[in-house]
């Protein structure tokens, strides 16, 4: 099957060789001229230079991949598609896109016919090798004629992508998926912060993890990562305490809210990403004062 990968960064360029490796021809799109040098020497991906190029060597009714940062670079690269597609295309958007900016883009692409499907895609850079957990919404016959490129990037073609609702439900399930691994995340973190600093017992945080990946309720892919790079650093020495968000957390709180969801253990996780930014926090000089004024506990000069 023919298919065209637009954004030729490190994850698309991984799903565009395990797709080629599948079989299917896989012809590939970037901007920049670094990553289509990239894509076409570590993959031999056969790249072009322009989307009228890409979208002209492809058969139509043509199927197109986006991966893209999500906001303004989707807007912009629908926007440069539209003069080029015919009705009956396919355009899949692979990013972390916002549920609502994908139902916005799945009605304007169907004013002119074609087909825009949203697909939550899971497994980061370890994709190429495990295969992607693939979240699809949209059309569900347009999802169907896109089975072959599924299957091939799912673990196996049974398991680990499916058609999961109408437009906009495969980027809300990837949000939400987003925030589960908030609070997973943040579990493990604060377990072996607690074990690390009960320096009595001298606990061999590496063996530790190894061992509680197997057999026990607690193993999971992320504590195999964990695993990984305490083994690597037992003291994480060098890696400063800064930790990022992409967004999905906080769609998957304000989710929460407007539908009256309680969802603590995802919003306390959020936060704790936000309060990992402040180098000199205010609330917690401030808390220190008012522990002082009113308990006489002292404070420690900064």
């Amino acid at each position: 099957m023919d298919i065209g990968m637009i954004g030729l960064g490190r994850m698309g360029a991984n799903m565009a060789a395990r797709l080629q490796r599948g079989g299917h021809r896989v012809a590939g799109f970037d901007p920049g001229a670094a990553a289509r040098d990239v894509a076409r020497q570590a993959h031999g991906l056969e790249t072009f230079d322009s989307l009228p190029a890409l979208v002209a060597a492809l058969p139509a009714p043509r199927a197109l991949w986006l991966m893209v940062p999500a906001g303004a670079a989707v807007d912009a690269s629908l926007e440069a598609l539209r003069p080029l597609l015919q009705p009956g295309d396919i355009v899949v958007d692979g990013g972390n896109s916002n549920y609502r900016d994908s139902q916005r883009r799945a009605a304007s692409c169907s004013g002119r016919d074609v087909h825009f499907l949203d697909c939550g895609t899971s497994g980061g850079v370890w994709g190429l090798a495990e295969g992607y957990s693939l979240m699809v919404g949209g059309d569900a016959q347009a999802c169907e004629r896109l089975r072959p490129l599924f299957e091939t990037l799912a673990p196996s073609p049974q398991h680990g992508w499916g058609w999961v609702g109408p437009s906009g439900a495969g980027h809300f399930a990837k949000m939400v998926h987003n925030g589960i691994e908030y609070g997973m995340m943040q579990a493990y973190a604060e377990g072996f912060a607690i074990m690390q600093r009960k320096e009595s017992l001298a606990l061999d945080l590496p063996q530790v993890a190894e061992i509680w990946r197997h057999g026990s309720v607690v193993r999971s892919w992320l504590l195999d990562l964990a695993a990984d790079a305490l083994r690597d650093n037992p003291s994480l020495e060098g890696i400063a305490p800064h930790v990022p968000d992409s967004g999905e957390g906080r769609w998957t709180v304000a989710e929460a809210i407007e539908l009256d969801v309680s969802a603590p253990v995802i919003t306390l996780s959020l936060l704790e990403r936000l309060r990992s930014r402040e180098k000199d926090s205010f609330a917690d000089r401030l808390l220190a004062t008012l522990r002082d004024r009113f308990g006489g506990h002292g404070v420690k000069p900064g």
